[in-house]
């Protein structure tokens, strides 16, 4: 039987990639351009949207060039269809069908969040995790039971990833370490830290954490001056990272689980990793952390969610490939996930 190719797209953010993968799990290709923002700001949603426009045929033809298979042998075009930044889904979503409708191949839209999880169960073959993600976009503890991944832990306020951006950011500090990225700018600063900083607030409610009070009152106290930099970011990390093992923990108690998948681009944080195998290693439960090239944001993760929709029979017509910025994970019904959790058939 030959084999079935797809083509993901991903441009939820500041990351427009093209990859081409196959239905036994090989990944041909990745290709990635980054939208970096002006010195100090965030990401703008149009300015990323209209770097992603003018890069975005580039990123494809070289994607298939170096694919070793020519257009025609692709089956299946899939794309993150959210959530995200609207301008941004935009351009990959119209990308999309227009390579849909030029190859004549079927279309899927994937959830980012839950190509997250399904790139880290083929790669690391953990076969019915706890899924913890943390990235700029998502912070939440994740399971798959009755049909859909269910949330069982999430922020309430900010993401992981967005806490140390925004501090990052308020506070300038890429000028003392220019060549990292943004995140792990703190996590570089941290270890040259060791005193805990008292004053910072650490705060949970049931399985849920939230993240603003400790930006706020973490920027409020590194203008104050009374502590280094350095032991500032040691303690932010050790909170924020203490919360999210709480809550793991948590949910890891109630759902029985024997393992946990660790993705998402805060996930490359060694310091976070620590913390959640020691976590874990009390429950005799196996962790794994997806590799740091799939674990950010990619277009392989699409491409091999898409075909796992597609061959579990989920179709979708041109009509159906609005954007959705605010899709929630737990709004999407996941037919090729196996009954193990007791989950039920559905559609995407």
């Amino acid at each position: 039987m030959s084999l079935l190719y797809a083509l993901g797209i991903e441009s939820t953010a500041h990351t427009f990639a093209c990859s081409i993968v196959s239905d036994d799990g090989k990944i041909l290709v990745d290709e990635r351009v980054r939208f970096t923002p002006e010195k100090g700001k965030g990401i703008h949603p149009r300015e990323a949207a209209n770097f992603f426009v003018e890069n975005a045929s580039k990123v494809v033809e070289n994607a298939i060039k170096k694919s070793s298979i020519s257009p025609d042998e692709i089956s299946l075009v899939a794309f993150a269809q959210g959530p995200g930044l609207g301008p941004c889904l935009r351009v990959g979503a119209t990308i999309a069908r227009t390579l849909s409708l030029s190859l004549n191949v079927p279309i899927i839209g994937v959830h980012h969040g839950i190509a997250h999880i399904e790139i880290g169960k083929l790669l690391t073959g953990m076969h019915d995790p706890l899924t913890v993600i943390v990235s700029g976009g998502h912070t939440c503890i994740v399971a798959h039971n009755a049909g859909r991944y269910r949330i069982y832990g999430e922020t309430l306020d900010i993401t992981l990833g967005n806490l140390f951006d925004v501090f990052v950011r308020e506070l300038d500090l890429s000028r003392k370490i220019p060549a990292c990225k943004m995140g792990s700018i703190v996590e570089e600063l941290a270890k040259n830290g060791g005193t805990m900083v008292e004053e910072l607030p650490y705060i949970v409610k049931g399985n849920d954490v939230s993240y603003s009070g400790l930006l706020t009152r973490a920027i409020e106290i590194a203008r104050e001056g009374k502590y280094s930099i350095e032991d500032i970011c040691f303690s932010l990390q050790e909170i924020a990272f203490s919360m999210l093992c709480e809550v793991t923990e948590r949910a890891l108690t109630q759902l029985r689980k024997k393992e946990v998948l660790l993705t998402g681009g805060v996930c490359a944080n060694k310091r976070l990793q620590e913390m959640m195998r020691d976590m874990v290693s009390i429950h005799n439960v196996k962790i794994a952390v997806v590799p740091s090239e799939y674990s950010a944001d990619n277009a392989a993760m699409i491409a091999w969610t898409g075909i796992l929709a597609y061959k579990a029979g989920v179709k979708m017509d041109i009509e159906d490939t609005f954007i959705k910025p605010r899709w929630r994970l737990d709004e999407v019904d996941t037919p090729w996930v196996s009954n193990i959790s007791g989950s039920r058939s559905g559609n995407l």
